[in-house]
């Protein structure tokens, strides 16, 4: 019963969670999860990446989807049927979080498997 009152709710995804888990951002308290998905961002344009990326999968022997993740290659997968795919087309049918999403692209970006592409004011991600 004690622990009950200690709940409180994510000010992001209003889940309950005990308070002592809960950060504080500004005048909000969010759960872990969300202060994560808040605060891990990969940047898709990112020299040492790219090349710290290429040097390692080179030496593990990779290439293409090689060593991709599910996700990725779900992604990947996803992006090539369609010659190409909005962020906001990606969240929806993929059911992916655009938080996730963004530093996923920016993994495969990192590969030289994915890139954007700004057609008619719209960017896509399509294939290298």
């Amino acid at each position: 019963m004690a622990e009950e009152k200690n709940l409180v709710k994510c000010s992001n995804c209003g889940q309950e969670f005990q308070k002592e888990g809960m950060f504080q951002e500004a005048d909000q308290l969010i759960c872990e999860e969300c202060y994560l998905d808040k605060h891990q961002k990969i940047k898709a344009c990112d020299p040492w990446g790219v090349h710290s990326k290429k040097v390692l999968r080179s030496r593990a022997g990779q290439e293409g989807t090689d060593g991709l993740t599910d996700l990725q290659k779900k992604i990947y997968e996803f992006i090539v049927s369609r010659n190409g795919a909005t962020p906001a087309e990606m969240v929806k049918e993929l059911k992916v979080s655009p938080n996730e999403l963004q530093n996923q692209i920016a993994i495969m970006r990192h590969c030289e498997l994915l890139k954007g592409q700004d057609r008619d004011g719209v960017i896509y991600v399509v294939p290298w």
